[in-house]
């Protein structure tokens, strides 16, 4: 049986600026918008925790969390393998894994993001 794959991307406009976030269930896409200010990496952070908070919320086991940022990839599976965080958003990630952990967390290129793409399309260029 497949693992569930949950995808999340997160940006801000301008950068810093404030930050919004699309995760993507079996195609389902949910948008977070105000998620304060900040920074493209605090935006990806936000989005990978907006995912796990939602994976959880609807009860999702055996999940596989992918995104196209790859330092909070790398970041995120080094906290998950050490238990230890290096920062206040790899902080709140580890606290939600603790009760329910991920199977993984997964890059892939930006164009293949399905929560990627629902960010861009509410910014047509």
């Amino acid at each position: 049986m497949a693992r569930l794959k949950v995808f999340f991307d997160g940006g801000c406009r301008p950068n810093p600026g404030r930050i919004e976030a699309a995760v993507v269930v079996r195609g389902n896409v949910q948008l977070f918008d105000d998620l304060g200010h900040g920074t493209n990496s605090d935006a990806e952070w936000l989005a990978l925790i907006c995912a796990l908070e939602l994976a959880q919320r609807q009860g999702l086991a055996d999940i596989v969390l992918i995104g196209d940022a790859i330092a909070v990839v790398q970041q995120a599976n080094a906290a998950l393998r050490t238990g230890r965080a290096k920062h206040r958003h790899a902080a709140r990630f580890l606290a939600l894994s603790a009760k329910a952990h991920p199977v993984r967390i997964r890059w892939i290129k930006r164009a293949q993001n399905l929560a990627g793409i629902a960010l861009a399309a509410r910014h047509p260029r």
